[in-house]
C-alpha cells in the first residue's frame, strides 16, 4: 500500500475537472413543476445502496430540464442527500444519464477518468470509516445536514488506477446481480398486484367488510427465543415486498407476527410514505417482535397469504387508512379498527384459487432471489473494506465472489 494515495473528495473532483454542487433549491423547482411523464429527478428517497431506485420517482419537463441544464446528471456521478440520511449515496449509471440532481441532493462530479474512477470512489464512500466520517462532521441537531464542504474534505485513500478498476470491477460484480435480482422482485410484485385488482375488477359479489377476509392484529404467543427477531420501523420497506434486515434483542412489547403475515405501518408519515412488508424471513413457526406502529394482517383459511399485502398496498384502501388517522398534526395514528369496515368484493373461490397457485409460485422465486442478494450483499459488505484497506487482494476477493455470484 505504499503508492496509495492519502486525499480528499473535494481534492479527487478539483483535479480531476470536476465538483461538488448542490441541486436545485426549492424556488428553483416547485411541486408544481412536476410532470406525469418526463425527465426523472433524482429525490433524497431515490438514493438507494450506490444505487438509484427510480419507484416512484419525481418526472420533470423537458424546458425545466434545460432551465436546470447545470444540474443534470451524468454516469459516474455520486448522488448524496442533503438532509437526513446522508450517509447514503448512489452512483449514476448509464441508465440515469441526463436525469436531474433533484432538491435536496448534492452531486459529486468526478471529470477525468484516467486518474480516478468514479466507481471505486463511490465503493470507497461506503466503507464505514467513510460512512462515520460523514456522519460525525454533519450538521444539525434534529435533523443532520450535509453541504459541499463537508464532502469536500471526505479523507480517502486512493490505489493507483489499474487497482481501483479491478477492485471496482469485483464489487460491481456483486452489484449487478443483486440489481438482477431487484428487478426480478420488482416484476413479481407489479404482475401480483395486477392480478389483486382483476380480482376485485372481475368479482361480481357482494362488498364484505376487510375482516371477513383479513384478521387484524391476531393473537400470537410470546416468542420462545431468547432474543428473538426484532423489526424496528425502519426495517420496514416501502417500496419492496420484502424485509431485508432486522435485528435480535431480548423480547418485549410489541406486535407479534409470523411468515405470511403482513405488517402496515400506522403511524404518520410512515403510513403516508407506504410502509409495509411482507413476512416471508422467520424460522418455521417462528415468531418475531415489531415495533408498537405496525398493524398485523393475516388471512383468513382460504385466503392467499399474499392477499392481505396487496390490499395493504392498494391505492383505494390507502386513500381510505390514511383519511382516517386521528391525532395532533405530526402524531397521527390509524387503528386496527379504523380500517375493519373498508370493504372489498369477495372473489371467487375459483379466482382464489387461481390467485394462492400464481403467487405461490411467485413469490418462492421473490424467496430465493432475497436469499440470494442477503448472501451477495453480506460477501460484499465483508469485502468491501477489507479491498479497501489492502488486506485482501484482488485475486482473492475474485475467488470469492466466484463461490457466490
Amino acid at each position: 500500500m505504499h503508492n496509495w494515495e492519502r486525499t480528499t473528495l473535494g481534492a479527487i473532483c478539483e483535479s480531476s475537472g470536476g465538483g461538488i454542487q448542490t441541486g436545485p433549491f426549492g424556488s428553483q423547482l416547485h411541486a408544481s413543476d412536476y410532470v406525469q411523464d418526463g425527465t426523472p429527478s433524482v429525490m433524497p428517497q431515490n438514493i438507494g445502496d450506490n444505487r438509484i431506485d427510480p419507484t416512484g420517482i419525481a418526472r420533470v419537463s423537458a424546458s425545466d430540464i434545460a432551465r436546470l441544464s447545470r444540474y443534470t446528471l451524468r454516469a459516474g456521478d455520486i448522488v448524496y442527500s442533503r438532509r437526513g440520511d446522508v450517509e447514503r449515496r448512489a452512483l449514476v449509471r448509464t441508465d440515469n444519464e441526463g436525469w436531474l440532481c433533484g432538491t435536496g441532493c448534492l452531486r459529486v462530479r468526478i471529470g477525468d477518468q484516467r486518474r480516478y474512477d468514479s466507481r471505486f470512489v463511490s465503493y470507497a464512500l461506503g466503507i464505514p470509516e467513510s460512512r462515520k466520517w460523514i456522519k460525525r462532521h454533519a450538521v444539525g441537531a434534529t435533523m443532520l445536514n450535509l453541504n459541499t464542504s463537508i464532502l469536500s474534505a471526505v479523507p480517502l485513500l486512493i490505489p493507483p488506477i489499474s487497482e481501483q478498476h479491478a477492485i471496482a470491477e469485483v464489487l460491481q460484480a456483486l452489484d449487478d446481480k443483486i440489481a438482477a435480482n431487484d428487478q426480478i422482485i420488482a416484476k413479481v410484485k407489479d404482475l401480483l398486484a395486477a392480478e389483486f385488482v382483476s380480482l376485485q375488477e372481475n368479482s361480481e359479489n357482494e362488498l364484505v367488510p376487510i375482516g371477513e377476509l383479513v384478521e387484524l392484529n391476531p393473537k400470537v404467543q410470546k416468542p420462545d427465543a431468547k432474543e428473538p427477531v426484532y423489526l424496528d420501523m425502519r426495517n420496514l420497506p416501502d417500496q419492496t415486498m420484502t424485509v431485508t434486515s432486522w435485528s435480535r434483542r431480548s423480547p418485549r412489547g410489541g406486535a407479534r407476527f409470523q411468515n405470511g403475515d403482513t405488517l402496515l405501518a400506522r403511524i404518520t408519515p410512515c403510513l403516508e410514505n407506504g410502509k409495509v412488508g411482507y413476512v416471508d424471513f422467520l424460522m418455521g413457526d417462528e415468531v418475531g417482535l415489531g415495533s408498537t406502529e405496525f398493524i398485523v394482517m393475516r388471512p383468513r383459511k382460504g385466503i392467499p397469504t399474499v392477499f392481505p399485502y396487496f390490499l395493504a398496498t392498494d391505492a383505494t384502501f390507502r386513500e381510505f387508512a390514511i383519511k382516517r388517522m386521528v391525532g395532533t398534526s405530526g402524531r397521527q395514528r390509524l387503528s386496527a379498527g379504523d380500517i375493519v369496515s373498508f370493504q372489498v368484493r369477495r372473489p371467487s373461490e375459483r379466482d382464489l384459487a387461481r390467485f394462492s397457485e400464481l403467487s405461490d409460485a411467485l413469490m418462492g422465486r421473490v424467496k430465493a432471489a432475497v436469499d440470494e442478494t442477503r448472501a451477495l450483499a453480506t460477501a460484499r459488505d465483508e469485502l468491501l473494506p477489507l479491498l479497501m484497506s489492502g488486506k485482501v487482494r484482488v485475486r482473492e476477493a475474485e475467488e470469492i465472489v466466484e463461490g457466490v455470484v
